[in-house]
């Protein structure tokens, strides 16, 4: 995905899937910037094996393994675009099913609160082979639970601090 497309806006990938969150975006923003939480409301990651110190900095790297023990894959995801507090544009790699450009949008609600938007589709590999519906349903399904863990870790910091 070139620079370009990464600065279109949220949706410009298929498949968006939203939630509201009880958190402001500088909550939300937290989880996502913090590269060691990136297993526990991605589907999918299993284990973080490092964190870029620039993170979540254009260019920096998550070093994760994808899959199911012990059917597991070590790959990275990159981010493409970072607005912090609004936007976070990342290419997850998952060879050898491919890669996936993932736009995740945070926008401020009233009273505190947040709605994220992911928009998501594989963007190389093999992956592009599985017919669009059938990959638009996966991914939805995907991120709605994406965004489920997201919501419990974002409200849940909020409760603490």
């Amino acid at each position: 995905m070139s620079q370009q497309t990464a600065e279109r806006g949220p949706g410009t990938t298929r498949h968006p899937v939203s939630r509201d969150l009880d958190a402001r975006p500088d909550q939300v923003f937290a989880v996502l910037g913090d590269g060691w939480l990136y297993p526990t409301w991605v589907v999918g990651a299993v284990r973080m094996r490092g964190v870029d110190p620039e993170w979540p900095s254009v260019g920096s790297r998550l070093h994760h393994s994808v899959g199911v023990w012990p059917l597991t894959v070590d790959d990275d995801t990159e981010v493409l675009l970072c607005e912090p507090g609004r936007r976070l544009v990342l290419q997850a790699r998952g060879w050898p099913a491919g890669e996936a450009t993932v736009d995740v949008h945070v926008e401020p609600l009233p009273h505190g609160r947040s709605r994220v938007t992911i928009a998501e589709d594989v963007s190389h590999g093999p992956g592009r082979l599985v017919p669009r519906p059938v990959r638009a349903l996966a991914v939805r399904v995907r991120n709605r639970e994406v965004l489920r863990r997201l919501a419990f870790i974002a409200e849940g910091q909020q409760s603490i601090g």
